[in-house]
């Protein structure tokens, strides 16, 4: 018989001290337990934080909301300790969270919740799959729980990077009404782009709860439509022979490119139109027992119909296409292609919470459907304009299902809670030739991927208090993962052809355990330890991918990829002097064949990506955060202020051995994060925030460093915000984001400057 790995056995140990079945021998009287002892926790105070906190763990309230200029709601996280969203533009579709050394493509190492409810996007593991933030607005947000790490049980392998839960507002006794709308503009300039990009988003709803009854509601609808900046830029690429070419002007040298070739135009400048319908119905049973059902809609459209070119020919017309010539140099204008997108996603969730003798329980099912998602593009610029050929990518049945379980009671001086957790991935993606790309006429078949996942998990989590100032945590998950009905078609002699993966399935058991202890003069320790398995997603397994040309890109998916398996380790250190709290942290994770996709170009300028297990990559850091409140005496002024030092390794890469030992892409050695916010008059506040990333490798090998298209370079911005209580009911802010105009980029170009107006009202 296999022996159990040592990393399970020595955690296991540390856990099962945690797990002592002494906590049954004991008296369960609940009045015997020791006093609560300090939950560590960044950030707000005013409610406790929805997820379990081990490790660095960060609540964000209304306080901090006020001091943001937040058009999607994940601009509500972008102050939070070593932290980052990736977030190209207003409303984008493909804004993936970051935890300390994630990668800003590695989607899937993230768990994010909405009122208990999945809403991670884990069919894939990319910029593609990021969580569907767009089922609630900021308006609706009551509270922001951020935790750092796998180091509790409750929780599937999913958390190896962090958790994310967002709390919405609940309905108030008796009737509310409320409204906001927003303006926004960003002057841009880039390369020969020079003109502003501007949008609105626009949120009304209402709240009811009974004052003598047990039922409540609210139901609330956004509209958001923004015209995106570029995110993409033309390149040119060299030609040989003699054919005849035409002469043009315009094009534009960059020559710190990774592809050093002139710039001919810009694309991607996404027109987005998103809309948002929201209700939850709660109900609450008289003994203690309380339901609640949640609905949303949201439906997406993306307009990529207006490409531009640098280029013009002897008459000043625009060049879109063709062989050009450019200071006596010939080139080839890539293709240039128009695109139409749209989606329409619906997610269903129910909860049921209450009291079954001495145990609290609660249950979670949820539904996510992509009940439509259709991607048209031309294939090259004259049939874009013309309606004629191009590609349809059309979604089948694709979505998730998501089922979570769990009892919780006090046993003396412990804290016990057993639960389970569930779900099923689906995708199911059809690309095909057609001969309008508008309308999608007459379809011919091209490729097919299609797959499932399912895993199941049951845990135990326990929290000794064994004195007032000592407690032990521990627990043990244990889960059981099936990829399945795997298969590609592709289009052979005219024909559709398939081929059938393999059924794949693995059982794992994580043990994670804590202490947290009272320290001389004043100071609080805890130390987290954990082990995480990340399977592999049902997209990185079986679903294929176009690369930037709008071809197949068979390298773009694996079915024999391996799961990743961390270790991890976080000691903090936390303590409060008078108007100032500091904590501090360390932490480590060493993860085993981590699953990396790498987007970038390839020999002929065309942008790809491809999925592969890297043997060995290893991070540790240090983290330090101050929280200041009425700071020097100063009533009203509160100051949050993190800082970062992350150095995040590939250790061991046998397909890639150049990248062995050379810091991790798109990780910086160093963040800064910081907001202050001062409410100098009983009306008026004023706040300003601050986000800073040293330059980081591009790709794996760090040899691709620098401050243009194609790298992820350093950023450093500030913002401000200055907000008006005009009224009880209303508020009005004006905000710039970017108020340096820095110029970074993430592969694509961050936003520039952007002046931000809102108007809140509630009644």
């Amino acid at each position: 018989m296999p022996r159990t790995p040592f990393r399970a056995r020595s955690l296991a140990s540390v856990a099962f001290v945690a797990l002592s079945t002494s906590a049954f021998a004991q008296d369960t009287q609940v009045a015997d337990a020791a006093p609560v002892q300090e939950v560590i926790v960044i950030g707000q105070r005013d409610a406790p934080i929805t997820i379990v906190p081990r490790g660095l763990s960060v609540s964000l309230g209304q306080e901090q909301f006020a001091a943001i200029n937040a058009v999607n709601v994940e601009d509500l996280m972008k102050y939070a300790p070593n932290f980052f969203v990736r977030k190209r533009f207003i409303g984008d579709a493909n804004a993936v969270p970051g935890f300390r050394g994630t990668h800003s493509t590695q989607s899937a190492r993230s768990l994010v919740l909405v009122d208990g409810f999945t809403v991670s996007n884990l069919l894939g593991n990319s910029f593609s799959f990021p969580p569907k933030w767009g089922v609630v607005g900021p308006g609706e947000v009551q509270q922001f729980d951020i935790v750092y790490g796998p180091y509790s049980s409750r929780y599937p392998g999913n958390s190896m990077g962090g958790i994310i839960s967002i709390t919405t507002k609940p309905p108030k006794e008796g009737l509310e009404a409320f409204a906001t709308a927003q303006y926004f503009i960003q002057p841009y300039k880039q390369y020969g782009t020079d003109r502003d990009f501007d949008g609105y988003t626009g949120e009304a709803g209402f709240g009811w709860k009974q004052s003598d009854g047990p039922w409540s509601a609210r139901l609330s609808y956004r509209r958001l439509e923004n015209q995106g900046h570029p995110q993409q830029f033309y390149q040119l690429t060299p030609a040989t022979g003699t054919a005849a070419s035409t002469v043009v002007t315009g094009a534009v040298t960059d020559t710190n490119l990774i592809t050093r070739t002139p710039l001919s135009g810009a694309y991607s400048v996404e027109d987005t139109t998103q809309d948002q319908l929201r209700g939850r119905i709660g109900y609450d049973f008289a003994d203690g027992w309380n339901a609640s059902l949640l609905a949303v809609l949201w439906t997406s459209d993306y307009d990529g119909t207006t490409p531009t070119t640098y280029l013009r020919d002897a008459a000043g017309n625009p060049v879109f296409t063709g062989r050009v010539s450019v200071d006596g140099k010939q080139y080839t204008m890539p293709a240039i292609n128009l695109s139409l997108t749209e989606r329409r996603e619906i997610l269903g969730g129910a909860k049921l919470e209450g009291p079954i003798g001495d145990w609290q329980a609660s249950l979670n099912l949820s539904r996510f459907v992509i009940d439509k998602q259709r991607a048209r593009a031309s294939t090259g610029y004259l049939n874009g304009i013309n309606s004629a050929t191009g590609t349809d990518t059309r979604q089948g049945d694709t979505g998730w299902w998501t089922g979570d379980g769990q009892l919780e009671r006090s046993l003396g001086d412990h804290e016990l809670a057993v639960g389970f957790n569930s779900s099923l991935y689906e995708t199911d993606q059809t690309i095909y030739g057609v001969g309008n790309w508008r309308t999608g006429a007459t379809p011919t078949f091209t490729t097919q991927t299609s797959g499932r996942s399912r895993q199941l998990g049951a845990f135990i989590d326990n929290a000794w208090q064994v004195t007032p100032g000592v407690k032990l945590t521990g627990g043990v998950r244990l889960d059981n993962w099936r990829a399945f009905d795997g298969r590609i078609g592709t289009r052979v002699s005219g024909s559709p052809k398939y081929q059938s993966y393999a059924d794949r399935k693995e059982t794992t058991i994580n043990p994670s355990a804590g202490i947290q202890a009272d320290l001389p003069a004043d100071w609080v320790g805890q130390l987290s330890l954990a082990t995480a398995t990340r399977f592999p997603t049902v997209g990185e397994l079986f679903q294929g991918r176009l690369d930037g040309n709008g071809n197949f890109d068979i390298n773009s998916f694996d079915p024999n990829l391996k799961p990743e398996k961390s270790r991890d380790a976080n000691l903090m250190l936390r303590r409060a002097f008078d108007d100032i709290r500091f904590t501090g942290s360390i932490f480590y994770q060493r993860v085993q064949d981590a699953i990396f996709s790498q987007q970038g170009f390839n020999q002929f300028g065309v942008v790809t990506s491809s999925f592969k297990n890297i043997d060995i990559v290893r991070q540790w850091g240090m983290e330090g955060i101050i929280e200041a409140s009425d700071l020097a005496g100063i009533d009203g002024l509160n100051v949050d202020f993190n800082a970062a030092w992350i150095d995040a390794q590939t250790v061991r890469n046998r397909a890639v051995p150049a990248s062995e030992g050379v810091q991790f892409p798109r990780i910086p050695k160093w963040r800064l994060n910081g907001n202050a916010r001062y409410r100098f008059a009983d009306d008026w506040q004023f706040s300003t925030g601050w986000r800073y990333a040293s330059r980081p490798n591009t790709n794996l090998e760090g040899t691709q460093r620098g401050d243009t298209y194609g790298y992820t370079s350093e950023l450093m911005i500030f913002d401000a915000k200055l907000s008006w209580d005009v009224t009880a009911e209303t508020q009005l802010s004006v905000g710039v984001d970017n108020i340096g105009n820095d110029k970074a980029w993430v592969f694509h170009p961050y936003p520039q400057r952007t002046f931000t107006l809102e108007l809140k009202w509630k009644g």
